[in-house]
């Protein structure tokens, strides 16, 4: 693998509580957190509306770790600046979102945070297959955008494609897993070739005392 052995674990503060939404982005940091996940939804792109740019960086002040901002919404590109000036570290667009997806890849990258494209379940993986000098970071969707908690899809080839294409370019490029991530889906992901994971109710069920060893338990540690 080109990138880290590493595997970094991304809670999503979708399933965080919204109303004590900073003092929960500072406990999985302290809880160990290698990304903050933040899943923007605009009720139009995907069923579910969450927040914009304002709130996140609201938030910025509550963690110095990466910002891995996953933007559900259609048309992406008029609303990229404002989420880079709020703090975002990693902007992910999908496919989908605009109608030229190497501009928008573009778009994000010169404004100097690094750039994801995500693929949602039906999304082949050729659709990135021109881009992939462009991306740091590919999100491979296993449940349907707009909902937390939901059942995984079981898309490990898709992964293994991923992976594989990955490889192929020589650059260090994250391969993000986000949608019904625990620690048995998690190995699944993991031995697919994915090392980001992305999980909302795995991290936040129990409580703020139970954030350190639930994110263990994806990253697989003891």
């Amino acid at each position: 693998m080109t990138t880290s052995d590493k595997i970094l674990i991304a809670p999503s503060i979708l399933s965080a509580d919204f109303s004590i939404l900073g003092q929960e982005v500072t406990a999985i940091d302290e809880a160990g957190a290698d990304y903050i996940h933040i899943d923007v939804m605009d009720g139009h792109f995907v069923p579910n509306l969450t927040f914009g740019a304002p709130v996140v960086k609201s938030i910025r002040k509550c963690s110095k770790k990466v910002f891995d901002v996953h933007l559900m919404i259609s048309p992406v590109d008029p609303l990229i600046d404002d989420f880079v000036a709020a703090g975002a570290d990693i902007i992910t667009a999908h496919v989908e979102a605009g109608p030229h997806l190497h501009r928008t890849l573009q778009h994000i990258k010169s404004k100097g945070v690094k750039c994801g494209v995500s693929l949602n379940p039906h999304t082949p993986i050729e659709s990135i297959k021109h881009v992939m000098d462009d991306v740091d970071l590919i999100l491979i969707m296993t449940v349907n955008p707009g909902f937390g908690g939901q059942s995984f899809i079981p898309l490990l080839d898709k992964i293994a494609d991923a992976r594989e294409m990955i490889e192929a370019t020589g650059r260090n490029i994250d391969l993000q897993v986000d949608g019904g991530i625990n620690p048995e889906t998690a190995k699944q992901v993991i031995k697919a070739g994915a090392n980001v994971l992305v999980a909302g109710t795995a991290v936040f069920k129990d409580g703020p005392e139970h954030y350190a060893s639930h994110i263990k338990s994806l990253r697989g540690d003891s």
